[in-house]
């Protein structure tokens, strides 16, 4: 089996988990670990037997693909050109700071054969993947993904720092366009937007209620998928999924709620996600998780940030 040549651009607390997942994967071979601060992707490169370089210039030429997991505002520049080389890229979410970035990225992957695929790893959590077959129509959704506040940088809000994941799962989930986005938030602890709450509302009808916060006290990571006659509970810590729905017993006029638990093997997802990344390198093939996708996600995070924003400025207007 080929061995496909990677690296993993930004060593800070994300980065170092992809360089730990190259290593360890039997298909792929960990080059280099880039970071500017060079003391950091040396101790790193030390511990997973790789060289260190304190910039991603140095090795364009001698990578197959790479894990781009830097700040968002630099998503852009190192993107584009990892694909105008025809180097395979795994971005981090956010993909990028606005939509037509993302669409230049689509663009030059397009151009160069290159594969683009977008972190939206809750794709790669095993109960979302055990979901193939089982949703329908979904009419209600509703989302909670909670955590303290994180012990790195947050260079974005919480939308597109949290929420980003489930709005890139309901997009997948729900088979229309959005029609309308209502949302509020407030910066609790940071200057941006620390919690907020979103209304999607889609063209046929189904509604998604998300909410995101990295200022809550218990973590909390579930998504509940209401449907005819049934509603789906997801648990992405757990990797769990409880299926609900009415049963009509003999003999009774009226139908009863019965429930089923699924038995899934739980899997480390961000494995998952760059097992798959490699062998779409691998095998030249579309990513899960595409350039489309990601700009989809941006594009609707964006609706919300906007509905934040002008919610604020309405409830200052009256203080």
């Amino acid at each position: 089996m080929k061995k496909i040549r990677a690296a993993v651009i930004g060593t800070g607390y994300l980065g170092r988990f992809h360089a730990e997942k190259y290593a360890a994967l039997e298909g792929a071979e960990l080059v280099a670990v880039v970071d500017s601060d060079i003391k950091r992707a040396e101790d790193l490169a030390e511990k997973l037997g790789t060289k260190a370089c304190d910039s991603y210039s140095d090795i364009i030429g001698e990578v197959d693909a790479v894990s781009i997991v830097t700040p968002t505002k630099t998503h852009y520049s190192i993107g584009k050109d990892f694909l105008s080389k025809g180097v395979d890229v795994l971005l981090e979410k956010p993909m990028c700071v606005t939509a037509e970035e993302a669409t230049g990225l689509i663009d030059e992957a397009e151009k160069s054969g290159a594969i683009l695929q977008i972190g939206h790893l809750e794709r790669f959590n095993s109960a979302v993947m055990a979901l193939e077959g089982r949703l329908t129509t979904p009419m209600f959704i509703e989302a909670h993904r909670l955590s303290g506040f994180p012990n790195r940088g947050t260079d974005v809000d919480v939308v597109l720092d949290l929420m980003i994941h489930d709005i890139d799962i309901i997009l997948n989930l729900v088979s229309a366009e959005v029609e309308s986005v209502d949302a509020a938030g407030v910066p609790i602890i940071t200057d941006k937007v620390d919690i907020a709450n979103a209304r999607i509302t889609f063209a046929n009808g189904c509604v998604a209620n998300v909410t995101a916060s990295r200022v809550s006290m218990e973590p909390q990571r579930r998504i509940r998928l209401f449907q005819p006659d049934a509603y789906i509970s997801i648990d992405y810590a757990k990797q769990h999924i409880s299926i609900y729905g009415r049963e009509f017993k003999e003999g009774s006029t009226a139908p009863s709620i019965v429930g089923e638990e699924l038995d899934i093997e739980r899997k480390d997802v961000l494995f998952e996600e760059i097992k798959s990344f490699i062998e779409c390198s691998r095998e030249k093939k579309p990513p899960l998780v595409t350039g489309h996708d990601g700009r989809r996600a941006l594009q609707v995070a964006q609706r919300i940030q906007e509905s934040v924003k002008a919610s604020m400025e309405k409830i200052a207007g009256h203080m």
